[in-house]
């Protein structure tokens, strides 16, 4: 019998194991033979179930993340961490790791990116950095503070994850524009949210793409994941209340500064401002 998982069977900032319970009776409204469009599909977790509670169905996983690679390198690996384990044995658990023993770890996933030329730092991030802290990188790696919290068991292999499951690999528009015109398709759309960090993502987001993203919604049957963090619903009811406001920024001019926090934390300090013409209605 097929296992079905209800957490990504690797590390991944943003997957829905929390709702994969709530996500699994939401399934059920829909009719046979429906087809499911994952346009963020990250970690493939609501892929996957989908086509684990509904093998009637379609579904298709967009994982424009690569996730796929991350899944076939898991021996590689469970290598890599019984490696680290092994150098790290005497240290604390949970504790920072200095010196000669981080040398020679970090010298150790050096090695393995030259000799294989690929490391799963998103799922080495979760075994020796902070929690919730992930990088993509060795040079990241070097800058960050390392912890002994390597996981003790290997993680499983999951060979049957994405079992009938179709794959694509676009950006979101692309695929909503292949599949948007089939009567009856639902897609499952958890885009990076607001307001948090998406570091380990392969896109850059702002503000208007965090809404372009609504236009994927209107007319189609689907189910959305925000937070209120996000503030995306508070926006659009308040764009409901006042739809003849349009644009207050468009006859502004701006000026941009670039700051950081630290090396890592960085943002666009921004003035924008208007010409006495454009307010007092005067002609230019």
């Amino acid at each position: 019998m097929r296992k079905m998982y209800l957490s990504a069977p690797l590390p991944f900032m943003g997957q829905k194991r929390m709702f994969a319970k709530e996500f699994i009776k939401v399934l059920g409204h829909f009719p046979d033979s429906t087809m499911f469009v994952d346009l963020f599909g990250g970690s493939g977790l609501l892929s996957h179930i989908t086509k684990c509670v509904r093998p009637d169905t379609t579904v298709v996983y967009n994982d424009f993340d690569n996730y796929r690679r991350r899944l076939a390198n898991i021996p590689a690996t469970n290598m890599l961490l019984s490696d680290l384990r092994r150098i790290a044995e005497g240290e604390s658990k949970n504790k920072r790791i200095t010196g000669e023993v981080r040398d020679k770890m970090l010298a150790r996933i050096e090695r393995e990116e030259k000799e294989h030329g690929y490391v799963d730092y998103i799922t080495i991030s979760a075994s020796l950095l902070f929690a919730m802290k992930y990088v993509v990188s060795l040079e990241e790696m070097k800058k960050e503070a390392i912890y002994n919290r390597i996981r003790r068991a290997d993680y499983s292999e999951a060979e049957d994850y994405l079992k009938g499951v179709m794959v694509t690999c676009k950006d979101y528009k692309e695929v909503f524009k292949c599949y948007k015109d089939i009567p009856g398709v639902v897609f499952l759309v958890d885009p990076p949210y607001l307001s948090t960090e998406v570091g380990t993502y392969r896109m850059s987001w702002r503000l208007a793409d965090y809404l372009d993203v609504l236009t994927v919604l209107k007319g189609h049957s689907f189910v959305y994941f925000t937070s209120n963090k996000a503030s995306i619903l508070e926006l659009c009811d308040w764009m409901d209340r006042n739809p003849f406001v349009g644009s207050l920024f468009k006859e502004c001019r701006k000026v941009e500064f670039s700051a950081s926090v630290n090396y890592q934390a960085k943002y666009t300090d921004m003035m924008l401002y208007t010409k006495p013409d454009k307010v007092l209605g005067i002609a230019t």
